[in-house]
């Protein structure tokens, strides 16, 4: 009897699903190793998340999207209008901003994510969400890792749920849901049983899988969180040894040398102590000789050390101690903006390919004509830029002939470039309009003027 895809996912990829998890409550903070011991404490500064949602604020400063027509007609530059008017609506109708940001945070804790782009037939309107990577599977063609043949889905509903989407009433309180995804079929399994088996109504498998950096010759990715996890750890059992001391220090330790039996010895403001012939007694002073600025340099050396690992120099959450040029700042944050290029190229990828399928999918279900076109990711920049200076780049360029002010409008930021220089084009129409108007009535008022003066002086005459 052979043996059905859902049954065989419970065996697959066992080490993937169980790092997600242990990257997930890393992030959240449980970052000891072993038992706690009675009466140890354990301090926990979670700079782990703290750098997986600074890179991620980086990395999603300013993006926006175009579509350019592959030929120069009016027709094809018409119809690229529409397509991006058109992604615009379904990234409003979807929320996808904070979906990306949301999406993004759990790609740089996992290393992989991913989004589902489907029609829904009840809504009429494309629907993109982001499922749960530690649900997701994928089979690629031979040596060709980019090339996904096949997808499975897993995920669980209630049985109220599942009786509501599938008509279908599970034995137990929830039900394991499996899609099964090809170019051409589509399968359906509840509780590992066949419940549905079509032929894929799209065309595509509507899963855009990719990871938060690639290991090469590696499918699945890698997560932000390894490197500084050794650090991290290290810097919270530091930092947890320091804060005993200084509490230690604050509640002394009293010593007593030569001193057979101790009762009744407190250590308070005014407290007598009664203590026999040649015995002494002292407080422990746990800061002297200035050990605890070992302890300190040590903690700067960890913290240190998490910064240059994660990537993230202390410049990039606003620490700069001394006044910086644009250039000087540049070099400072170059870890930085080099970690972040490396996400931007694949998430390019991941992006344009999820809104080809939004395309694909309008064209099909409400009979749309987009043309061909090229898609584009227009990212911000990741620094603080001077707008001014950066204007003033563009209006050079523009005037050379080396940028069309289309070009400097998406360089710029502009959200629809296209729509912009139409009411620019109204606007020069109507100024040049009203400067016509105002020169023909200047040239007849100078006419009446130039009359009356000839009148005038043919009367004085």
């Amino acid at each position: 009897m052979n043996e059905t895809i859902p049954s065989q996912l419970a065996r697959m990829d066992l080490e993937r699903i169980k790092g997600y998890q242990e990257l997930l409550d890393f992030y959240g903070g449980r970052q000891w190793e072993g038992r706690e011991r009675r009466g140890e404490r354990r301090l926990i500064f979670n700079y782990a998340r703290v750098f997986v949602e600074k890179i991620t604020a980086y990395l999603m400063t300013g993006i926006t999207f175009a579509v350019d027509p592959t030929e120069d007609s009016e027709g094809a530059r018409e119809r690229a209008r529409k397509a991006e008017a058109a992604l615009y609506k379904v990234y409003a109708d979807n929320q996808l901003e904070q979906l990306d940001l949301e999406t993004e945070i759990d790609c740089a804790v996992l290393g992989d994510a991913c989004y589902k782009v489907i029609w829904d037939a009840a809504e009429k309107r494309v629907r993109v969400t982001a499922p749960d990577v530690q649900g997701l599977y994928a089979w690629s063609s031979g040596d060709d890792i980019s090339r996904v043949w096949r997808v499975a889905s897993r995920y669980r509903l209630s049985a109220e749920e599942a009786e509501l989407t599938y008509g279908l009433k599970p034995k137990g309180r929830t039900a394991a849901v499996t899609e099964l995804w090809t170019e051409r079929d589509f399968e359906l399994y509840v509780d590992g049983a066949p419940v549905d088996a079509k032929a894929n109504p799209y065309g595509f498998i509507p899963f855009v899988i990719f990871p938060n950096l690639r290991e090469p010759k590696k499918f699945w990715g890698t997560s932000d969180l390894p490197p500084i996890m050794e650090s991290q750890r290290e810097l919270n059992r530091a930092m947890s040894q320091l804060s005993r001391i200084l509490e230690l220090s604050g509640n002394p330790i009293a010593v007593l040398e030569n001193v057979e039996e101790s009762e009744d010895i407190a250590i308070r403001p005014g407290a007598v102590w009664n203590i026999p012939e040649a015995a002494r007694a002292y407080l422990l002073d746990l800061l002297q000789g200035g050990g605890v600025n070992l302890h300190i340099n040590y903690i700067d050396l960890i913290y240190r050390a998490l910064h240059d690992l994660s990537e993230s120099p202390r410049s990039a959450f606003g620490g700069i101690e001394r006044d910086l040029s644009g250039v000087a700042l540049e070099i400072e944050l170059q870890p930085l903006l080099q970690k972040v290029r490396r996400k931007r190229i694949i998430r390019t990828a991941a992006y344009n390919r999820r809104n080809e399928m939004i395309l694909k999918l309008l064209e099909k279900y409400r009979g749309e004509d987009y043309g061909d076109n090229h898609l584009r990711v227009v990212w911000g920049p990741v620094l603080p830029k001077d707008l001014e200076k950066r204007v003033g780049s563009e209006q050079v360029m523009v005037q050379t002939g080396l940028h069309s002010r289309r070009t400097a409008m998406d360089e710029l930021g502009v959200r629809d470039p296209d729509d912009e220089f139409q009411r620019w084009l109204e606007e020069r129409e109507s100024i040049l309009k009203m400067n016509k108007e105002f020169n023909a009535k200047s040239a007849r008022s100078g006419a009446r003027e130039s009359a009356g003066t000839a009148r005038a002086e043919g009367f004085e005459e």
